[in-house]
């Protein structure tokens, strides 16, 4: 069996033996005398960002025994380590595994990583997960407010009155969203709130049912690049200095420009990015997790992410701590201090 296909499909781990873990410790199986040890990373469903993100990492963190040596072109990941990227409902079902040790590690939006950890926002009736750990911050998933051409929208404050989609009622960009509306001094009794799936909510907007809706991805996301490319829609600013309430107050939102042409006739736009994050319980072992993320951070990582998907090359050792609003893991902390990106 081809390691790239270990990487990428679970049910050929579970044919090579690689049965998953019960707990959040590694599964570990002897594969020709050697201990193999085997790590999964929970991401989103295939057709996202997320996905091709996670298997760039886990290649770049794997080195299985039997690999040619780093210095021959060869894996310089974790010595005997194989992870496995798997696909996944996304941020919240990343955190509930990740929270109850049924998986080693997921991605997971900052703003929802921060909520579970402090039972705020989205999980304020919700158990709490004081366990959460991040081991870095990956890349920015970027704040879309996407409205009709014709709808006389300019400004997040022309929202008053109008038929407006933030998204599913639990949903993260929800979360966003009002967090926003109200930093701008718009409250949701005053729009024609929908809640709409982000697929949905393109559909009708083209058919002009409503004016706008709210996204979270990263740029450029296919839903906005289809609604630009026919003239439909655009995408609205969201000016740092309005919102400087926000940024002070929920430190996992930073800024964000949209470059010039990223959507068709869309001129460059100032907005709000979230990281998506790399999160791990609490429990997790201190010293695999200082090796994962030493190695994630090592001069042959970074040529891998370089050629990946264009949104990993965002993916920065020197960004690895924006945006942080829950601790790190001991581990990863360890590692990080080394280097000097903490004091």
């Amino acid at each position: 069996m081809r390691r790239r296909d270990l990487l990428l499909s679970p049910f050929a781990l579970a044919a090579a033996g690689l049965a998953p873990a019960p707990s959040g410790r590694p599964a570990q199986a002897r594969v020709a005398g050697d201990e193999l040890r085997f790590f999964r990373i929970l991401t989103g469903s295939a057709a996202t960002t997320a996905f091709p993100i996670g298997t760039l990492v886990a290649s770049a963190i794997s080195n299985p025994a039997g690999s040619r040596p780093c210095d021959r072109g060869g894996s310089c990941g974790v010595p005997g380590l194989i992870a496995v990227a798997l696909t996944s409902p996304g941020s919240v079902a990343n955190i509930a595994a990740v929270a109850n040790e049924s998986i080693e590690s997921g991605f997971a939006q900052a703003d929802l990583v921060y909520s579970a950890y402090s039972g705020e926002g989205l999980y304020f009736r919700r158990a709490k997960q004081p366990n959460l750990r991040v081991i870095a911050n990956l890349y920015p998933e970027t704040v879309h407010l996407i409205a009709r051409r014709d709808s006389g929208i300019q400004d997040i404050r022309d929202l008053v009155g109008k038929r407006v989609s933030i998204d599913r009622a639990g949903s993260g960009t929800r979360f966003n969203a009002e967090i926003i509306l109200n930093a701008y001094g718009v409250r949701l009794s005053q729009i024609k709130a929908a809640e709409l799936d982000p697929g949905d909510a393109a559909d009708r907007l083209a058919a002009g049912e409503i004016d706008a809706f709210f996204l979270i991805a990263a740029y450029p996301a296919a839903v906005v690049a289809d609604l630009t490319q026919k003239g439909i829609a655009t995408v609205i600013p969201l000016a740092a200095r309005a919102i400087e309430a926000a940024l002070k107050r929920h430190r996992f939102f930073s800024r964000e420009v949209i470059p010039a042409n990223s959507y068709a006739g869309v001129p460059e736009t100032e907005t709000l990015s979230i990281g998506m994050q790399w999160v791990v319980s609490e429990t997790a072992n201190a010293e695999l997790i200082y090796d994962i993320v030493a190695a994630l951070w090592q001069p042959a990582s970074r040529k891998l992410l370089d050629g990946g998907h264009i949104k990993a090359q965002q993916i920065r050792r020197e960004t690895a701590l924006t945006g942080l609003s829950t601790p790190l893991h001991f581990g990863a902390e360890r590692y990080y201090r080394e280097v000097g990106l903490l004091s």
